[in-house]
């Protein structure tokens, strides 16, 4: 086969350091839009961004050339500089690690619906709730000793 063709959609999760509330509602709309520019910039179409005061969700098709660390490390390098400067938060910081899980081309209309619906979900349970049941319905095993940072 003379080209190579991906189609790889993943369902990307990360909080504020500490799970701070730092993304006023203001402010969501105009980062996630940020997050979509970054992703465009690193050939990693954002179908959809959302997310609280305090995480992201994300839903992208990975670039059939990049790792997938190396698109978040992209994604939240980014997105930390315009939090600091444009968004007016000198102390703002991404958690360390995040949540990747892959998302098959059938669901993608799914996970769509389900980060635009965030402020329902977070009427009832918190990111760590929300976090721990992701991990559960993708089937990751953890150590929860290491998932909050």
């Amino acid at each position: 086969m003379p080209q190579s063709l991906a189609q790889i959609y993943l369902h990307v999760v990360f909080s504020t350091k500490n799970r701070e509330p730092l993304i006023s509602a203001e402010v969501q709309p105009r980062l996630h839009a940020y997050l979509a520019g970054a992703g465009n910039a690193i050939s990693c179409p954002v179908v959809i961004a959302g997310g609280m005061a305090d995480h992201v969700h994300l839903l992208v098709r990975l670039s059939r050339t990049l790792s997938v660390s190396d698109a978040l490390k992209a994604f939240k390098a980014e997105s930390s500089k315009w939090m600091k400067s444009d968004a007016a938060c000198p102390g703002f910081a991404w958690q360390a690690g995040y949540g990747v899980f892959s998302v098959s081309a059938s669901h993608v209309e799914a996970v769509t619906e389900y980060i635009r619906r965030q402020p329902e979900h977070h009427r009832r349970r918190d990111f760590k709730e929300e976090f721990r049941e992701l991990l559960k319905h993708y089937q990751v095993t953890y150590d929860e000793a290491y998932v909050w940072d």
